[in-house]
């Protein structure tokens, strides 16, 4: 078998013109390099060089000079994708998020962290919570930021930030004219939206109230959009809340233990990928100085 190193140094003669100049580019003794080519041309079966000077290749040698050098730069690229995946500076990293901590974080944190990762290639799937806990799980995330999960053996979270859940209506409802705290026998007479956030709410208060809400919508934005209509009323956390469109409001509930916590979902059972283990240290290091900025409150784990 023709190892690659006999490759590199027939290539090194070759170029140089003889096996003095080789041997100092190889860092090897003549005698060694010289021996190195014998043996070559015994494993290919035929002359590389037409004389011992090494100064002129037989067409063999110009053919393998060739193929040769093709098959140590190919050998080369490899090696070197392989440390800089190693290194976290190529790859491919899936994240998986709810859409307030996609518009609103994921935005200010990417810039930092592919500034010097060209090589990294990133998709982001904008989901519900519960979606974003399917996905870590089925492996097609890597990670994923979303509300605390119920139960999930299999999904390690690691807390990053609480924020408060707001009431989410029409500028001209009675709630907002009002001008007061949400109490949940406010709620009463309204028509109430559910969604993927809000199902996390398990408060006595809240519960009556869902179960006879006859609406669920997942979307954000079309949850906003029957908000302006007037159509019905819902809950989104804080961060949700930002830049609403014109005519729709979020009020404050009077129940001050109304938090969504989110934080960072990964299966508890697989090694992350050098991206994703990078990724993963640079959220954590990265995002309690960007939730401060926002106003939202840290969660220790």
């Amino acid at each position: 078998m023709i190892k690659l190193e006999a490759l590199r140094t027939f290539v090194a003669v070759a170029e140089a013109g003889n096996i003095k100049d080789a041997a100092e580019r190889l860092c090897r003794t003549a005698s060694a390099v010289s021996m190195t080519l014998k043996q070559l041309e015994h494993e290919v079966g035929g002359k590389l060089f037409q004389t011992d000077r090494k100064n002129s290749l037989t067409p063999l040698g110009t053919f393998m000079l060739e193929t040769g050098r093709l098959q140590i730069q190919n050998y080369d690229r490899t090696i070197d994708g392989i440390r800089a995946y190693a290194r976290n500076r190529v790859g491919r990293l899936t994240l998986a998020s709810v859409p307030s901590v996609a518009a609103n974080l994921v935005p200010s944190l990417l810039p930092g962290f592919v500034l010097d990762r060209p090589g990294v290639e990133i998709e982001l799937l904008d989901t519900d919570s519960r979606n974003v806990l399917r996905s870590v799980e089925s492996g097609q995330a890597d990670l994923g930021i979303a509300g605390l999960p119920l139960s999930h053996p299999t999904v390690a979270f690691e807390p990053l930030f609480r924020d408060r859940f707001k009431v989410i209506c029409n500028a001209d409802c009675d709630l907002a004219v009002a001008g007061e705290l949400v109490r949940w026998a406010d709620l009463e007479g309204q028509s109430l939206i559910l969604n993927g956030a809000s199902e996390t709410i398990d408060l006595p208060g809240y519960r009556v109230l869902s179960e006879r809400a006859s609406m669920h919508v997942r979307n954000v934005t079309s949850l906003l959009a029957l908000a302006k209509t007037g159509f019905g009323t819902t809950l989104l956390p804080a961060l949700a809340a930002v830049d609403l469109p014109e005519g729709v409001v979020a009020l404050d509930l009077a129940d001050e233990n109304v938090w969504r916590v989110v934080g960072l979902l990964s299966r508890s059972e697989s090694v992350l990928s050098p991206v994703a283990f990078a990724f993963r240290a640079f959220i954590l290091d990265e995002v309690p100085d960007l939730v401060r900025t926002l106003g939202l409150e840290l969660v220790n784990p």
